[in-house]
């Protein structure tokens, strides 16, 4: 991407001021509360993709505009949300990356026949299961995260035992181990030698550590279902515990902001939609972060940023080839996506699933608490709908 774009879109980020034929997106977001941390660089990266559109003369000879209203990260208020960017003339709508949290603002973008967007969320629910056949998500779903980290580990790092500790607080969690236990058993040689749960707040898993030890052989990997702060304290009491074997997680755990909580860690790999460490392969990548990092002042933290950028783009696309805003027409061209290029990777969607069962994800690796790019994969088989819906 072009540095002089780039230049014209980050003039833009401010609040647009719109004409009465602009086309307007509405983004009914968590702008306060624990939600805001996911939401904010998600919608950024959108409003970045929005900037760039218009740069190049907009979409069917039109800008885009944007609408916004704080879910304050509530349910209630998320429906309130929905209803507000409606009133204030949305002609799509971007909700929050959780369902539970994204889901009110959805329905009622639904019952407009509005087409809307998950900024992140990886639960199959967020989508036609669980609010209609006009939504769809911008990210990965979980169960891909953890079908990929089975999948890489057997083939790049000979992992023929498995040990699967799953942290019951959320449902994303729920969905990396759902992953996990489809796909490590399909392969050859392959066991899972054990299994446990625990919960986010837990302060100590001793127990299941006990019982790790117990084991015959310590397992080649470890699949810890879980997300930070959790996760973190997880890691660092395994390793404490004096257990050696790779563990993996899904792309919650993306960025260094929690290594500290795990000093000099190393043998800990999680799949990602884009490197944020400046060592992805593709240069599109690196010149989104280094746009995003112009601003806002910093790179992104994480990965969560990348599905906002994926899901203005997509969504855009579907509009100029329906040559209409009208909801049933932009999703059915969203459904004739097939691997779809993206700077993150292909997308696909279908009449039964508006998330990706399969991707290319990076693997990112930390070693002595540096993470860093070692390879990519994508699954050799998507992840069917029936799994995702266990």
């Amino acid at each position: 991407m072009k540095k002089l774009a780039y230049a014209a879109v980050l003039a833009a980020l401010a609040l647009p001021a719109w004409a009465e034929d602009d086309i307007t997106v509405g983004f009914a977001i968590a702008q306060s509360g624990w939600m805001e941390a996911y939401d904010t660089p998600a919608v950024t990266a959108a409003r970045i993709r929005i900037e760039e559109i218009n740069a190049s003369g907009g979409l069917l000879g039109r800008q885009i505009a944007w609408v916004e209203a704080d879910t304050k990260t509530d349910r209630d208020q998320s429906a309130r949300a929905g209803l507000q960017v409606i009133d204030e003339g949305a002609d799509m709508m971007v909700v929050s990356c959780d369902y539970d949290f994204g889901a009110p603002a959805a329905l009622s973008a639904e019952a407009q026949g509005m087409v809307s967007f998950f900024l992140c969320a990886e639960d199959v629910k967020a989508g036609i299961q669980g609010v209609g056949p006009n939504a769809f998500s911008g990210s990965v779903l979980a169960a891909v995260q953890g079908a990929t980290m089975a999948e890489w580990s057997h083939a790049t790092r000979e992992a023929r035992t498995g040990y699967v500790l799953l942290d019951t607080t959320i449902e994303y969690n729920k969905g990396i181990c759902t992953g996990f236990d489809w796909m490590f058993p399909t392969l050859d040689g392959t066991e899972i030698v054990g299994r446990d749960t625990f919960k986010n707040g837990d302060a100590s898993i001793a127990s299941q550590i006990t019982r790790i030890k117990a084991l015959e052989q310590e397992p080649d990997v470890i699949m810890l279902c879980s997300y930070i702060p959790g996760a973190a304290s997880a890691v660092r009491q395994i390793r404490a515990a004096g257990i050696n074997s790779l563990i993996l997680n899904g792309s919650a755990v993306d960025g260094s902001y929690w290594l500290d909580a795990a000093p000099n860690l190393s043998g800990f790999a999680v799949p990602v939609q884009g490197s944020i460490y400046g060592d992805d392969p593709r240069p599109e990548v690196e010149a989104f972060n280094a746009a995003y990092e112009a601003a806002t002042g910093a790179r992104p933290a994480s990965q969560y940023a990348y599905p906002g950028y994926v899901l203005i783009d997509l969504w855009a696309k579907a509009v100029e080839r329906a040559g209409t805003l009208d909801g049933a027409a932009v999703t059915a061209e969203l459904e004739q996506m097939q691997n779809e290029p993206t700077a993150f990777g292909p997308r696909t969607f279908t009449s039964e699933l508006h998330h990706q069962n399969s991707a290319e994800m990076q693997i990112v690796e930390i070693t002595d608490g540096s993470p860093a790019v070692v390879g990519s994969w994508t699954i050799s088989q998507p992840v069917p709908l029936d799994v995702l819906l266990r």
